[in-house]
């Protein structure tokens, strides 16, 4: 063991956020905090590395090991640039390759007495640098700025001019070269790109100390946990296993809590119902026995109501009108900044009912699609298209239309008048506002929350063709999968860009991935995505290397494949695969029947009977021939 919390009461003012929270972390071992939005996840990070104190309970961390914290947000300043910033995670080997260095320049300039003490203190020296794999320490720190998605040309900048999220990266590359014994991690995917967090997770899968991470991104967790600590009401309980397989034994739980809590509390309203008719008896002996049940009930040990995921905090979608069949049409769309051309000749469609995730590294220009698409900015070249009858809804976090003066409630209300206020009260409660929280003035808000405002008043509106940039941010787990079932149960057609790999799993029925400036497209999941990337990628998007770069605009557009030629290449891959399948099947099925007839032709009883005997031969030869042809197909899809 090397981490454990006994006991752990924590309180700020009325509200008991932790009460009696027990769990331990094993050597190397991987753990998830789970729980809502305000569970108290982050307070008990804090209070594991002392920057809060417990009101009770205590927190053992093992003789001579050492502890890392990343929050989620990070104030870095002064003038060190990204890559001195992180090297100084390696102080202690760059101060021992300047003594070094200095050992060696002193040992050419002086006597024969001295060199031979210099000569020792610089072979110990050497041997302890050697030991801490000191000739490697800055190609690692090259290769963590890299994993988290620091181009070479980035290393210079001064980290006093980089944003949050960058700072974040920064503060994660050090922490991870320190090395301690047990991480804590506060939302390490939130600023990360997709191969960053891929890089990450094979990062930790490796790392030889333990690991506490608190996040909502449920594809990694599913990666890289092996134990899941909840904390739920307060109360903190721990799963073995990652995180799908703690939702199943949540859910499994939560069930048989919810039917003991009601059953209870069904016997509560028997038994006082029973008092209440044996006292109205007024008799010595009925006000006896009813004395009796009401001490039965006294003694016993209430349940308390279990958290239940409510039936009614669902969004329901449903475009006021239907569109055309043809949605979108995009055709040779380019754009570039000033330096930087982000894509080039872009062509795709979209289809009613489609839901599209648009994925790619950070900076490739997904954003800039959407905003592209939704007009607000233009192609350097290239048009687009609406199909007939198609009313685009926008969620795009830089511009949200929101009433800074009105409260939340007021917001939606004045929107949509139709809806009763218990239909807003449970949408809002799905997007983490309830109670007194709705009252609140939107200019009181964070841009998280005033994000996830808009994101309520397009899910209300009645647009059929939705294009959501990133919808899932500040949103946590359970507000996830509200999302994720209203918009599988969504006719409209949806294009969205997302890092969330759990929900574009759950929700894409078909992957758009901007890379080396041009569209990959693949018909299927996440899952579908992870096992054709390699071999996509290669046909239709190749990296242009330095040798190329001078290749003019005509030989590039004349080597690219169009979406259309994508989809139908990928259509007929499907179909030889399919079709192999069956020819498989239906070989297996012949050589069984043929087996068959064997066997019945050896009986006595057919053997004798001419008739019979040429009916099975003339099948037997029929089967033979059919195998020869399948064969020769197999052979053919095989290839």
């Amino acid at each position: 063991m090397i981490l454990a919390c006994q006991n752990i009461v924590k309180s700020f003012g009325t509200n008991e956020v932790i009460r009696n929270a027990s769990f331990h972390i094993e050597e190397r071992e991987k753990v998830a905090l789970i729980g809502i939005n305000g569970a108290g996840k982050s307070t008990l990070l804090k209070i594991i590395i002392g920057e809060f104190s417990a009101d009770q309970g205590e927190v053992i961390l093992s003789k001579g090991k050492t502890i890392g914290y990343l929050a989620q947000h990070q104030e870095l300043s002064g003038h060190l640039t990204i890559y001195e910033e992180v090297l100084t995670a390696k102080q202690e080997l760059v101060e021992m390759e300047q003594q070094i260095r200095t050992l060696e320049r002193q040992m050419k300039a002086c006597n024969q007495e001295e060199l031979e003490q210099l000569l020792s203190a610089y072979t110990r020296l050497l041997h302890t640098f050697e030991l801490m794999n000191g000739y490697a320490y800055r190609s690692e720190v090259t290769g963590v700025l890299k994993g988290l998605g620091f181009a070479e040309n980035e290393f210079n900048k001064q980290v006093e001019s980089l944003s949050g999220g960058q700072k974040t990266r920064v503060a994660l590359g050090k922490l991870l070269l320190t090395k301690p014994d047990i991480i804590l991690l506060d939302e390490p995917t939130n600023h990360l790109d997709m191969d960053s967090i891929a890089w990450l997770e094979t990062y930790l899968l490796n790392y030889s100390g333990a690991v506490l991470i608190v996040s909502h991104d449920r594809y990694f967790l599913d990666r890289v946990i092996t134990k899941v600590v909840e904390i739920d009401n307060g109360k903190v309980t721990s799963f073995d296993g990652n995180y799908s397989s703690y939702s199943q034994k949540k859910a499994m739980l939560r069930e048989a809590a919810y039917h003991a809590w009601f059953n209870q509390q069904q016997e509560i309203r028997h038994q006082e119902e029973v008092i209440t008719k044996l006292r109205s008896f007024n008799r010595e002996k009925s006000i006896r026995r009813a004395e009796s049940r009401e001490k039965m009930l006294d003694k016993m040990e209430i349940l308390e109501k279990p958290t239940e995921v409510r039936s009614d905090m669902r969004i329901h979608l449903e475009p006021r009108i239907t569109s055309g069949n043809d949605v979108l049409k995009a055709e040779h769309l380019s754009k570039s900044f000033p330096g930087q051309l982000l894509f080039d000749d872009l062509n795709f469609e979209i289809k009613r009912g489609e839901r599209i995730a648009l994925i790619g590294n950070n900076g490739t220009g997904k954003t800039t699609i959407l905003k592209i698409l939704n007009g607000v900015i233009q192609p350097d070249f290239g048009s687009f298209s609406l199909g007939s009858r198609v009313q685009i809804g926008y969620y795009d976090q830089e511009h949200q239309v929101l009433h800074m003066e009105k409260t939340i409630f007021q917001e939606i209300s004045d929107e949509y008048p139709y809806l009763t206020n218990t239909e807003i009260r449970n949408v809002l409660a799905a997007f983490l506002f309830t109670n007194d929280d709705v009252f609140q003035p939107i200019h009181t808000l964070s841009g998280g929350e005033r994000g996830r405002i808009s994101l309520v008043k397009l899910m209300l509106s009645n647009a059929n063709f939705l294009i959501l940039d990133e919808p899932t941010n500040h949103l946590d787990i359970v507000s996830k999968e509200i999302l994720e079932e209203a918009l599988c149960d969504y006719t409209g057609t949806i294009l969205y860009v997302s890092h969330d790999r759990y929900f574009i799993n759950r929700t894409a029925t078909r992957i758009l991935e901007l890379t080396n400036k041009n569209l990959v497209n693949y018909i299927g999941n996440y899952d579908y995505y992870l096992e054709k990337k390699e071999e996509l990628t290669k046909i239709y998007a190749p990296a242009v290397s330095d040798s190329t770069a001078g290749i003019t605009d005509t030989d590039v557009s004349l080597s690219k494949l169009d979406w259309k030629a994508q989809k139908e290449e990928q259509a007929r891959q499907r179909k030889k695969e399919n079709d192999l399948k069956k020819i498989e099947q239906r070989i297996e099925e012949l050589e069984h029947r043929d087996n068959q007839i064997d066997e019945e032709m050896n009986r006595p009883e057919i053997a004798t009977n001419v008739a019979e005997c040429v009916k099975l031969s003339n099948e037997k030869a029929s089967i033979a021939s059919e195998l020869e042809t399948l064969y020769e197909k197999w052979e053919t899809l095989a290839e």
